[in-house]
């Protein structure tokens, strides 16, 4: 039998309205200490949470051998002994690579062009014996003696920072606790700046560490004082700035240090207005910055010197575009690539910095994905960009932007075999209520019927502007070779269609998220690539929200629904104002302490206080005990309440991670064996689980 959850009386009232939460008691109350270990958590919270382990385990059991059959496939495409192309920096070449049986990355450098190779991290050697290892990354000193690298070993996302010397191999002294993830050295190659979380685990202060010097010694930099702020830190492709950069999900603020006076005060850029968001690149002393000012909601690009950066002195480079939105920008010392993109498809552009000359990168394929990659040098003509689809694997490519050569450096192997000409990848796009053209990538066998009779997979994410891109993923062959269609639905709260697409699908207007999605399955069933009934939902974190949405509003389109870390319990989380997420979280989807209608609105969405009388589709929740974005009591909760109220005998189930916390396990591999669950979860509720072995 599925375990029931005590009910224990919890209320608490705003606006006037009274909030009974019976599972309320499934929040540990001392959740920041199991953050930091997980052996805190009170102990009926824990058998809870185990039962709910156990009955999964017990229910999936069957598909215990489709289990393996699918890790063994997904493995098998993967080319285990892979690596990176290598990064020039200076004299020597950077890279990741792995190991046949290897888990976690080796990161090496060998001198520029090829030689003899130094490990600098052995991941696997650094993990052995530790149920979770998350590698943040690296970075590496001007004067390459030194490396930085950030490590988290509970899946809490708090990270220890080390510096190891890559000549002896051995860590030097430093160790900096309780850091995020980004490290940013001086020019000197002696002091590091970091961030340090406060204890409700929010970045939110800059810190200079001199090397050789107490963590406890090092010298506050910048200190965010608005807990809906979050601050993180990087630097320009020049290496001549550290940015400091402060936002919320719609204002930011940036801040500037000179890399060769790393005590220097931090110099601000523009003082941060409500709704204003900006980024800065530096070359020779001028700024190149990417603005929303000026009603440029798909962002604009101007000029300033460094010496005078006020907005007023400004001057426009690459003007507004409606509709064409710029995604990101590589500065270089004669070029500039930026990336945008228009109609749901990007496109890389080229320039010419001394004569504004502009050229494109163009591609073929009805949907793709397109990404810039910066690598280390400033002073080149060399840009790398990767590209893949639905039925391409991943390609990265060097491009000359003086010659306009593009030399192809590495395709993604996929070991096991993969003939895109066996596949199908379209874009359709499904009409909604108000007119707006939602945009679906579609992957399939050619040999799928296309009558309606195919399950079909409808992944949906739509928050944050996030665009998902049209990519190519090993793992989802699985489905799609056992007569899956895969489909992608780009509804608005992403940026696929512009900045507009975003704004469209957030506060007052969340709901075009959720009927976005319902619109594209309709869709789908109208057109023959599946029926109602037929769809298996499958969205994480905020796509999670998603999922639990359209469990209440359109149970009967789905036959199941799969939500990772599902952020489904949104009234409750957005009136925590202590847990870490929440206040810079209000500008997203409103602040329901201040406001009633706020409070209203979001009420009338959020889906664990939406669970009704109605059948609803078969569930797999998957959560992570330390999950600080999502945590864990969410989909706890949730299911609880979905098994008190469901009508239907379709499955409901959970299942905690309790090793890990919002991106699930840590070692590549591990990670597949959770994707294994999830697919053999649809594969069973299909009826395809016994075809599929």
């Amino acid at each position: 039998m599925p375990p029931r959850a005590q009910h224990r009386p919890h209320a608490t009232q705003w606006h006037g309205i009274k909030l009974e939460d019976p599972y309320a008691w499934l929040r540990a109350e001392n959740w920041q200490k199991v953050m930091r270990d997980p052996s805190q958590l009170a102990g009926d919270i824990r058998s809870y949470l185990e039962a709910e382990n156990a009955f999964t385990s017990a229910t999936l059991a069957e598909t215990g051998p489709l289990q393996d059959a699918l890790f063994a496939e997904m493995k098998g495409r993967i080319k285990e002994d892979d690596s990176s192309v290598p990064a020039p920096d200076g004299d020597f070449d950077y890279y990741a690579r792995y190991v046949v049986g290897g888990q976690y990355p080796l990161v090496c450098r060998r001198p520029r062009g090829g030689g003899d190779e130094t490990i600098l991290i052995d991941g696997n050697q650094e993990a052995a014996g530790k149920p979770y290892w998350g590698f943040a990354g690296s970075v590496h000193a001007a004067d390459h003696r030194l490396l930085a690298y950030a490590v988290d070993e509970k899946g809490s996302e708090f990270y220890t920072i080390r510096v190891r010397d890559m000549q002896t191999g051995s860590d030097i002294g430093d160790v900096i606790a309780d850091a995020g993830p980004g490290m940013v050295w001086s020019s000197d190659s002696l002091t590091l700046f970091y961030v340090r979380y406060d204890e409700n685990h929010r970045p939110r202060s800059v810190y200079r560490h001199r090397l050789g010097t107490a963590q406890a010694d090092d010298t506050l930099v910048f200190e965010e004082a608005d807990t809906g702020f979050y601050v993180h830190i990087s630097a320009t492709q020049s290496e001549r700035l550290v940015l400091i950069v402060t936002s919320d999900h719609e204002t930011s603020e940036v801040h500037v240090i000179d890399a060769e006076t790393p005590e220097a005060q931090p110099r601000l850029i523009a003082v941060r207005q409500t709704g204003h968001e900006y980024d800065v690149e530096e070359n020779a002393g001028t700024l190149y910055i990417t603005t929303n000012s000026g009603g440029a909601e798909d962002f604009r690009i101007c000029i300033a010197s460094l010496a005078n950066p006020a907005p007023d002195a400004w001057q426009e480079l690459i003007p507004h575009k409606p509709g064409c939105l710029i995604l990101d920008t590589a500065l270089f010392k004669n070029h500039m690539a930026r990336l945008e993109r228009e109609n749901g498809l990007p496109r890389i552009v080229i320039r010419e910095l001394a004569t504004g000359t502009e050229h494109q990168i163009s591609f073929p394929e009805e949907a793709y994905s397109l990404g810039l990659s910066y690598g280390y040098e400033f002073d080149t003509t060399t840009v790398r960009f990767t590209y893949s689809s639905m039925t391409t694997p991943g390609e990265v490519y060097d491009y000359d932007m003086v010659t306009r050569e593009r030399i192809l450096r590495k395709r993604q192997e996929v070991p096991s075999g993969h003939n895109p000409d066996d596949y199908v990848t379209r874009r359709l796009y499904a009409t909604a209520a108000d007119g707006a053209q939602i945009p679906i990538s579609l992957l399939y066998r050619k040999t799928t019927p296309l009558d309606g009779s195919a399950p079909l997979l409808l992944y949906g994410y739509g928050a944050y502007g996030i665009a998902i891109p049209a990519a190519f993923s090993t793992a989802r062959l699985s489905l799609v070779d056992r007569g899956f269609i895969y489909a992608i639905a780009h509804i608005r709260g992403g940026k696929d269609k512009g900045y507009r697409w975003y704004t469209d699908g957030k506060r007052d207007k969340k709901t075009n998220t959720f009927t976005d999605f319902i619109t594209a399955g309709e869709h789908l069933a109208s057109k023959g690539f599946t029926q109602r009934g037929h769809i298996v939902a499958h969205g994480g974190s905020a796509g999670g929200m998603l999922m639990g949405a359209v469990a209440n509003m359109a149970p009967d389109l789905f036959l199941g629904i799969i939500a990772d870390v599902p952020f489904v319990d949104v009234l409750n989380t957005m009136l925590d104002k202590d847990l870490p997420l929440t206040p810079p979280e209000w500008p997203e989807w409103g602040n329901p302490i201040e406001s009633a209608e706020d409070f209203a609105r979001i009420r009338s969405y959020s889906p664990y206080d939406n669970v009704k009388a109605q059948p609803y589709p078969h569930i797999l929740s998957l959560a992570g005990l330390t999950d600080p974005r999502v945590t864990y009591w969410e989909p706890a909760k949730w299911i609880a309440r979905l098994r008190e109220f469901n009508t239907s005998d379709n499955l409901v189930l959970l299942r905690t991670n309790m090793e890990a916390g919002h991106g699930g396990a840590s070692g590549r591999f591990e990670a597949l064996k959770e994707t294994a669950i999830e697919y053999a979860f649809a594969l069973k509720i299909t009826g395809k689980a016994v075809a599929g072995v």
